[in-house]
């Protein structure tokens, strides 16, 4: 395959990888505490015909080296963490975090996964979990003699007894994460730590640079629709340039071989 054409393949990958990045983006534009992802790209190694500062002569150099690009790849999906916008649900059992942390969400494997979506349910047994029925950690349960729940901004969880009078029954902590972009997506609004996040810092809302918590309120994706069209269209285009750049590679190559016959 001729060089150009393979240069201008690694531009059709790359931005194909990127259009399935932004696709991904628009999917979960209406997911609680979704994080927009960003397509990073990185190029390729370079043919180093002629080195830059060689000598060109007795006492001359050249002022320029010439090198050949090999092309690009994406090189990774970064998180933004912008904070989305906030929904008002008027449900006592949806909490948004406004600022840094994640909740902390017991796994089957007995590990804990990260997540922005504070949209919580009741258990059977009155215990606080996900939609997906996982467990908020720490583990919270509501009392059927409760009558109303209340979770404070710096995570207090008490409630307002039937018989009269309140009771604090937990502590909803956050964790933080030195490298929040280092955390891996799992799924099901989940993300799980990683070496390049950094162990997670687990902290009381409101504190250490740990964000506060709203009640009765949702997150709403990050995701901007109008960014994401935009995005598109630019990465349609780039995609249609390199498709020119391999047929006009193709084209060349079929004169070369007229010229031999």
């Amino acid at each position: 395959m001729d060089a150009s054409m393979w240069v201008a393949k690694t531009g059709l990958d790359a931005q194909q990888t990127r259009m399935n990045v932004i696709s991904n983006n628009l999917a979960n534009v209406n997911t609680t505490g979704f994080k927009r992802d960003r397509a990073v790209f990185e190029d390729l190694l370079y043919q180093n015909i002629r080195q830059a500062g060689g000598q060109t002569g007795a006492n001359t150099q050249a002022p320029t080296g010439l090198m050949l690009g090999t092309g690009v790849r994406v090189v990774a999906t970064e998180k933004q963490y912008a904070q989305g916008n906030m929904v008002n649900t008027q449900n006592p059992l949806d909490i948004a975090i406004t600022g840094e942390g994640f909740f902390q969400i017991a796994q089957p494997d007995g590990t804990i996964a990260f997540s922005r979506d504070g949209n919580f349910k009741l258990s059977n047994t009155g215990q606080i979990v996900t939609a997906s029925g996982a467990l908020l950690q720490p583990a919270i349960t509501i009392p059927n003699t409760a009558s109303s729940v209340t979770f404070g901004r710096d995570g207090t969880v008490s409630i307002e007894l039937a018989a009269g009078g309140s009771q604090v029954i937990g502590q909803i902590q956050l964790a933080r994460f030195v490298n929040p972009s280092g955390l891996e997506a799992k799924g099901q609004n989940l993300l799980k730590e990683t070496p390049a996040s950094g162990a997670p810092q687990v902290l009381q809302p409101g504190t250490t640079g740990a964000g506060s918590l709203m009640q009765g309120t949702l997150e709403a994706s990050n995701v901007n629709v109008v960014e994401e069209m935009v995005s598109m269209i630019e990465t349609q285009r780039a995609y249609e340039i390199n498709t020119r750049a391999v047929t006009a590679s193709d084209q060349i190559l079929q004169r070369v071989s007229n010229l031999g016959t």
